[in-house]
């Protein structure tokens, strides 16, 4: 039976080491580009090639993230990039954009391709769809249950990954736009400002304030070690950890833990984590636990409104306060040197450098005892005490990371034979490893070699990776060798062993091809509309098509202009010919289609994979700017003799995020309009859908649309939000 992959996250090679000793199967990271997590250390070319050495040695797989969404002017740096990624043996690269996806698989036949969490897959169709496109593996979306995922691993024969432990987004990964439309700076580029993780107000459509300065999109921690079981039992091929920006010490602690329950689950199907382990790993790092949307734990519990980073563990309550000290009830034991955060009206933490017991210093104190630390502000009596960093805790992990190594279990042959060369054979399951003496083993005239030290001497494998799981050894009594020659076999079969295990990858490289057919131009005037009401004041106008969802289809289907809009969370793509989808799976479905800005489009090469997969027309991504697009079309029509059809959506309020949490539930609103006011005061309207709740930008976009009709085919399409 195929053991389920224990995936690591690794920002660094602290951190990859750290999650190699803990027994991960394999790591992900990042180099200096593209990758999803740009304020990670992430790893320089050099980092990049010693990790994979490193990792191969110990047999674990390195996949490296270049999931973020390319320009046209990157195009060339990042095939470059992926080159180099193969041609050092990196076992397989994670991608978001569709356009790179199409010219790596076109480019590099041999090179395997994950397709990333990015991507926004949800649904069978789109793992269908990739699978046919020769994709190894897919991040699911962490929106599935585990029966969803369940029916889709049994319905496909490709890897299928899921995320299981770590920081939840709030939105559809890959579907927000927030953090680009209020800053600037986008989370498809790895640049995401985590505004999920602010303070915002709630208010209803009346204007009365419903929630004040709460963290309403900040989602608890994933943790499923407790249902590790039904992971295996799904039948998924990897088990992935969130964390590429988490310490060494949260790493290794995490991967452990995990590790040990699937062990445990294989040998003799118990899954459990003791309370010392659970305090631990809440120590390490925690915004409290939730089973997310994988176990149907309840929508609206995902997320800690109160605090949107670490939160540690409860110690103790300030029972007074003077001029000099803050006295306080512990509820747990406590250490000189570690981290506490006292949290009421106010916020305030400090590392513990003293601590006072019946008024002298002490390094340590006890469950239910009363202490005083120095004073620090903005603390009052009745707060709670937190402890966010255990000194012990770690020190005891980095002396286990440095002191503590993994080994490569091996099976060992000895052939020891009068008139015969010395034999030593090495093999770990895959690779062997075969030496001989250039001497001819003679008879011992005085002083033989006994079985047991021959067996002794080639067992001595302690300053490498391996460790022998099984000797045998085929000997003659009374032989001589000598201990040097020993040495030097076993020397020279490791190191034969480990270039065996540094294999290499069969690189090929082959030209990107697509020819397009051509299209008949189309610069058409669009608008996208969700109630009758808005029908009623646009239908007098001058649009050439209106955008409906499926619902308002049904009434308006006798306008010819009007096409019937799937949602970006699709499940049903019955009819779905002529007309706007906005998600992988429906490339697996429809044809003739207009491709929505939910595509993130934002190069050529992604405009012509959609236009050879069924695309009428294509929606360049909200965040592509003016002088991007010209450089799109520009070299789309270089590249493929033609210019594109594209859309850009140039007035109205833009969709910054859509997200499965309803926000409606979790307060208890039965009336349609509650909006969001962030500490710079300002407004997102909340709209809840049938298919998600939708959070809209602050502002309406009005950006001149004859520039853009200019450059090429474009279609400028407006957004009416009632």
């Amino acid at each position: 039976m195929k053991k389920i992959e224990l995936l690591a996250p690794a920002g660094n090679m602290e951190c990859l080491k750290a999650a190699i000793m803990a027994g991960c199967d394999a790591v992900y990271l990042a180099g200096y580009m593209f990758g999803a997590r740009n304020f990670a250390n992430n790893f320089s070319d050099e980092e990049i090639i010693e990790a994979i050495k490193y990792s191969h040695l110990y047999g674990v797989k390195v996949y490296v993230t270049v999931n973020t969404l390319i320009y046209d002017d990157e195009v060339e740096i990042f095939i470059k990039y992926i080159d180099f990624l193969h041609r050092n043996d990196v076992d397989a690269i994670i991608i978001q954009d569709l356009g790179m996806l199409d010219l790596i698989k076109q480019t590099y036949p041999k090179l395997e391709i994950h397709a990333s969490t990015q991507m926004h897959i949800h649904n069978l169709d789109g793992v269908n769809f990739l699978e046919n496109m020769g994709v190894d593996r897919v991040v699911l979306a962490r929106e599935l249950d585990i029966e969803t995922i369940r029916k889709i691993k049994k319905e496909t024969n490709i890897e299928i990954e899921v995320f299981g432990h770590g920081a939840l987004c709030i939105s559809y990964s890959g579907q927000c736009l927030m953090s680009s439309l209020i800053g600037n700076r986008s989370g498809n580029r790895g640049t995401c400002t985590q505004c999920c993780r602010k303070s915002y107000d709630l208010y209803d459509n009346s204007g009365n304030k419903l929630n004040q300065n709460k963290y309403l999109l900040s989602t608890k921690d994933l943790n499923t070690l407790n249902n590790i079981d039904k992971f295996i039992d799904s039948g998924i091929d990897s088990f992935k950890i969130e964390g590429r920006m988490k310490s060494k010490e949260y790493v290794y602690y995490v991967v452990s833990l995990y590790r040990k329950t699937i062990d445990s689950y294989y040998d003799n199907k118990h899954v459990s984590i003791n309370e010392d382990e659970e305090k631990t790993l809440k120590t390490i790092f925690n915004r409290q636990f939730t089973k997310g949307y994988l176990f149907n734990e309840n929508n609206i519990d995902i997320i800690n409104e109160y605090r949107p980073n670490h939160i540690g563990i409860e110690i103790g309550k300030v029972i007074s306060i003077s001029s000099d000290k803050i006295k306080i009830k512990l509820y747990e034991d406590i250490n000189q040197n570690d981290g506490i955060r006292i949290v009421g009206i106010n916020d305030s933490g400090c590392l513990l450098s003293y601590i006072y017991y019946n008024g002298k210093l002490v390094n340590k104190a006890y469950k239910n005892q009363i202490i005083e630390i120095n004073r620090i502000n903005n603390v009052n009596i009745g707060d709670t005490v937190l402890k966010t960093l255990d000194y012990k805790i770690k020190q005891k992990i980095e002396k286990i990371i440095n002191e503590e190594k993994r080994k490569v279990l091996i099976d060992c042959y000895i052939k020891a034979r009068v008139g015969e060369r010395l034999q030593f054979i090495i093999n770990d399951g895959v690779n062997s490893a075969l030496v001989e003496s250039d001497f001819l083993i003679e008879k011992s005239i005085n002083k033989p070699i006994t079985k047991e030290r021959i067996i002794e001497q080639f067992s001595k494998l302690g300053n490498t990776i391996y460790a022998v799981k099984n000797i045998k050894i085929d000997t003659d009594d009374n032989i001589f060798i000598n201990i040097k020659d020993i040495n030097v076999l076993r020397r020279i079969a490791v190191e034969t062993l480990n270039n065996k295990r540094l294999y290499k990858t069969k690189y090929i490289k082959s030209k990107y091809s697509c020819v397009l057919t051509k299209h008949d131009s189309q610069k058409l005037k669009t608008v996208q509309i969700y109630d009758l009401d808005s029908y009623n004041q646009i239908k007098d106008k001058d649009y050439d098509v209106i955008y409906v969802d499926h619902l308002l289809y049904e009434k308006l289907g006798y306008d010819k202009r009007v096409i019937k809009t799937f949602s970006r969370v699709e499940q049903d793509y019955e009819n779905s010919d002529n007309c706007m989808i906005g998600e992988v799976g429906g490339l697996n479905k429809s044809n003739n289609f207009i491709a929505d800005f939910s595509f993130n489009v934002t190069n050529s090469y992604t405009v012509a994979f959609l236009i050879k997969n069924g695309a009428a027309r294509v929606t360049i991504s909200p965040e592509l700017s003016f002088e991007k697009t010209k450089l799109l079309v520009s070299n789309f029509i270089k590249r493929y003799k033609q210019n594109p059809n594209l859309e850009v959506i140039v007035k109205g309020k833009l969709e910054s995020m859509i997200t499965k949490y309803d926000i409606y539930s979790k307060y208890n609103i039965k009336k349609e309009g509650l909006y969001l006011k962030d500490e710079f005061g300002k407004m997102f309207d909340i709209v809840k859908r049938d298919y998600g709740t939708i959070i809209y930008n602050y502002k309406n976009i009005n950006i001149n649309e004859e520039k853009y009709i200019k450059i090429g085919n474009i279609s400028t399409r407006e957004v009416i939000l009632k």
